[in-house]
């Protein structure tokens, strides 16, 4: 994937399958601590612990189309190149928890890329899902919430 609106894209699609209703995204540009920051959370159906330790394998999918599963494992590498770490906690019928860390500076981390699209196509695709979108850099922060968009 080119950009990090990509893996967000493809995680955010994860947390539709789950049946998530709500889904919380916020990115973090904390430029004096060298760091971005991308977390997902959502109220899916979560994971059980066996599935959790097995997420991030690429040869590891709980689809039937396919017998691998590139999305999480794809991130997980993008962190690492990127100096950063990957998190990821679930909880069965309350739903997962993704964190990406990324050194901000790092000459491989991948841009950002295109998060206005991104977050357009999920809003007009899926409308009966509540996404929240959370950006906060030096300068402010701010909250979109598609439920008060779509009214």
């Amino acid at each position: 994937m080119k950009d990090l609106s990509l893996h967000i894209l493809d995680i955010v699609e994860n947390s539709i399958e789950a049946n998530a209703s709500k889904i919380r995204i916020k990115i973090n540009e904390d430029i004096k601590k060298d760091l971005l920051i991308i977390e997902i959370k959502d109220n899916g159906k979560g994971m059980d612990e066996e599935t959790l330790k097995t997420v991030t394998d690429p040869f590891h999918t709980t689809r039937t189309t396919r017998r691998v599963g590139l999305g999480l494992s794809l991130l997980v590498q993008a962190t690492k190149e990127s100096n950063g770490n990957f998190e990821i906690k679930s909880k069965t019928n309350k739903g997962t928890e993704i964190k990406a860390t990324f050194q901000y500076s790092h000459i491989d981390r991948k841009p950002l890329g295109d998060i206005n699209s991104t977050l357009t196509t999920l809003m007009i695709a899926h409308p009966e899902i509540n996404f929240i979108y959370e950006y906060q850099n030096e300068e402010g922060s701010y909250v979109l919430d598609s439920k008060e968009i779509l009214r």
